[in-house]
């Protein structure tokens, strides 16, 4: 059966341009395209960021999370060397090769601009810090990271994609509809009409395709397991709260486990001389962290999340749209981010306009509208960032101070994980699944190796 297409890649995010470019590197001669619902990264453009808005308007499709490039885009670009967090691609390939794995995705973005420059956890300070936190049970995981910045991730991208684009087919503004087999490969149908078939299909479709794409796996019939799901708040505070931590350890990963439920809590994006921005997964609009390299663009304050992990059994199979629910409850609220001092949360008041404007911290995201957020997210998952706030003030003393600023809601989405071959290939031959929107990684470095994992095992699979 002759098909349209060698590979189609569905999604151009991380995975999805990563996976792009090894197939473009090692079988220069296929045809392969490259799909995405969103635009090229010269045309992606948040009102919000542009200043045209101070509240999301809901675009019918995100500029911030879609597109090339991704949720990645517009991040603050944290490249993190580790296994221990990051994705869950040990679960199906050594440690080691997915360490050798990062190190090549960050080899090309080198190549395209990125600095050379690394935060060790193995310096002195480093250990004294490490050694600090288990003093009062928070757990400093270990990682060299890289700090991108967001002006720079973009620049990065920006020269990848001009290295690729007469390399590999692009369309962009295109939404598929169904993915069926179609013989021995497979067909994906186009919302807007058409359809292409291609003899290998490698799936990256994302954070926001991550429903979506679930959907479409159960329709062909591949199990899925139950991922977790991360909700929580992201917390703002004067820079020099965190400075003897972020100057040593710039992605500091502090875990944490309360004392009254038992349950995970974890710093995660660690955000120094930050912004608070919001972003659109799917019509609901969450909060994030940036962070600039130029010196120029950096505020006053850091911000970081705090997320408790919750992972569900049977029967309950559907915590993505769990997730979905308790953000939209902060939306329904404040019509979009809502934020409240931890003091007023811990007093039991609802932080207004008044309360706000007598607070020491001044917001980055001067569009979070002041509010309650003990009426948004659930009582377990509140009293566990209290707990850890407090537990955080005890090696970085400010963090529990009364005008600390909390927005919410935070949520990680992670889709369904798929049952995969150590070489990301599902139950349906020739269909192989990357990055985060697969549930197979949660950042930067792990869904680049993802791409270029899957992308391999297709080169291997033509040469046999």
């Amino acid at each position: 059966m002759s098909f349209n297409y060698d590979v189609v890649i569905l999604g151009c995010g991380e995975a999805g341009i990563f996976a792009a470019y090894e197939l473009a590197k090692l079988r220069p001669e296929l045809k392969v395209l490259a799909l995405d619902q969103g635009r090229d990264i010269y045309s992606r453009s948040c009102p919000i960021v542009a200043g045209k808005v101070k509240e999301c308007i809901h675009c019918a499709v995100c500029d911030t999370m879609c597109g090339f490039g991704g949720a990645g885009a517009f991040s603050d670009g944290k490249f993190n060397f580790t296994t221990a967090f990051g994705g869950w691609l040990t679960d199906f390939i050594p440690a080691e090769q997915v360490m050798d794995l990062i190190e090549y995705v960050d080899s090309i973005n080198v190549l395209h601009g990125a600095t050379t420059e690394v935060f060790s956890t193995q310096t002195p300070e480093a250990k004294a810090l490490e050694k600090l936190a288990l003093a009062h049970d928070l757990h400093l995981l270990q990682a060299r990271c890289k700090h991108l910045g967001t002006e720079n991730n973009l620049r990065i991208l920006t020269n990848i994609y001009e290295g690729l684009r007469d390399k590999v087919e692009f369309r962009f503004d295109t939404s598929v509809s169904e993915i069926a087999r179609e013989g021995d490969g497979y067909r994906l149908a186009f919302a807007k009409g058409g359809e292409v078939s291609c003899r290998f299909l490698l799936a990256a479709p994302g954070r926001s395709g991550a429903e979506w794409f679930a959907g479409q796996c159960k329709n062909l019939g591949i199990n899925l397991i139950n991922n977790q799901v991360d909700i929580g708040v992201r917390v703002e505070v004067p820079a020099a709260v965190f400075e003897h931590i972020t100057d040593v350890v710039y992605e500091s990963k502090l875990v944490y486990r309360t004392k009254q439920y038992g349950d995970q809590v974890r710093t995660f994006c660690m955000n120094p001389y930050g912004h608070v921005v919001a972003e659109n997964v799917e019509g609901i609009n969450t909060v994030n962290g940036h962070s600039y390299s130029a010196p120029e663009l950096r505020s006053e304050n850091t911000n970081f999340a705090l997320l408790v992990s919750n992972r569900f059994t049977s029967p309950f199979n559907q915590p993505y749209r769990y997730g979905k629910h308790i953000a939209s409850l902060s939306n329904m609220l404040a019509g979009g981010v809502l934020v409240q001092r931890f003091g007023d949360l811990v007093a039991g008041i609802r932080t207004n306009e008044h309360r706000m404007s007598k607070s020491f911290v001044r917001p980055t995201l001067t569009a979070a509208v002041p509010g309650d957020l003990s009426l948004a997210l659930p009582k377990r998952q509140l009293d566990d960032i209290i707990e850890m706030i407090y537990a955080l003030d005890k090696i970085a003393p400010g963090t529990a101070n009364y005008d600390t600023l909390l927005y919410g809601a935070e949520v990680k989405f992670y889709s369904s994980r798929l049952e995969l071959s150590e070489e990301l290939e599902t139950a349906l031959p020739g269909l192989f699944a990357a990055g985060d929107g697969a549930g197979v990684t949660r950042g930067l470095a792990q869904a680049g190796a993802s791409g270029v994992r899957a992308a391999r095992a297709i080169c291997r699979r033509l040469e046999s």
